[in-house]
């Protein structure tokens, strides 16, 4: 499965993801204390959905095309929807927006976004993309490494947005040892990981290693399955795992995975939330 961010802008992955995301941000940007985001997959920020690697894949027609198009969304879906009217003309839906821009979207001034990108190409495109004002700054190279090189210790307020592509065999086994290290030098960090579901023995068995890493903090998975777990090859569904979630993040992530389940998969689709109390 090629999950090149391009290739999958605006789907019902990158729907679930992002409204959680913003959720997350508006729970964590209230208060004076500056909060640093690092994101250690954050590709090239603005996707054109008219492009041939969005074309090809139809994703958005069945993502963000439709949400766009619906009657009685979810307010969680409220800041994505916001986010695509800003990189678009008035009444066009050419533009997705990845992760980095919906992020500085929501950041204040006395706030810091580092994102990692590995590909020259998009690690460009981000640049070009992200507002100067904002003060970013965009790292190229690996995001494993930089962002565990990088992340401010205790008391520093810190989230952490691992989203890989999890195309390589060792994406869950690094997604892992880099939790483990934030939690090592910050427990009270903030670590968002962005999870397929292609099949349930894998889903669960990184469920409960993330748990060990988390070192007992609480955790948090907001699951959306549009169809049966049957072949491993398709993206089935989606995950984003929330070690240190805010208080009310499972109640505002409910909304997104039920529509999401409802309205875009197929028969027998579900959203499901999952809460690991802290120190069980």
């Amino acid at each position: 499965m090629n999950y090149r961010h391009a290739f999958h802008a605006g789907n019902f992955a990158d729907l679930a993801k992002h409204a959680i995301l913003t959720r997350l941000l508006r729970d964590l940007v209230v208060g004076p204390a500056p909060l640093t985001v690092i994101d250690t997959h954050a590709g090239a920020g603005i996707y054109d959905l008219q492009a041939d690697a969005s074309r090809r894949t139809g994703e958005a027609g069945a993502g963000i095309v439709r949400l766009l198009a619906a009657q009685d969304v979810p307010t969680a879906f409220a800041d994505v929807v916001a986010a695509v009217a800003r990189v678009n003309a008035r009444g066009e839906r050419r533009y997705y927006p990845g992760s980095p821009v919906i992020v500085a979207g929501l950041l204040r001034p006395r706030d810091r976004y580092i994102a990692c990108e590995l590909r020259p190409d998009d690690h460009a495109a981000l640049k070009s993309v992200l507002p100067r004002e904002l003060g970013a700054l965009v790292h190229l190279g690996d995001g494993w490494a930089h962002a565990a090189r990088i992340a401010p210790g205790a008391p520093a307020h810190l989230l952490v947005l691992i989203d890989p592509p999890f195309e390589r065999g060792d994406d869950y086994a690094e997604a892992l040892a880099l939790l483990g290290k934030v939690m090592s030098v910050n427990p009270g960090a903030v670590v968002a990981i962005w999870v397929p579901i292609k099949d349930l023995a894998t889903f669960d068995a990184f469920l409960g290693e993330v748990e060990d890493a988390a070192s007992g903090a609480a955790v948090l998975a907001a699951e959306v399955r549009l169809r049966p777990l049957s072949d491993p090859m398709r993206l089935n569904g989606c995950a984003m795992v929330v070690v240190n979630p805010p208080t009310g993040l499972g109640a505002a992530a409910g909304p997104v995975v039920d529509w999401l389940a409802e309205n875009l998969g197929e028969a027998g689709a579900v959203g499901r939330i999952t809460d690991f109390a802290a120190g069980i």
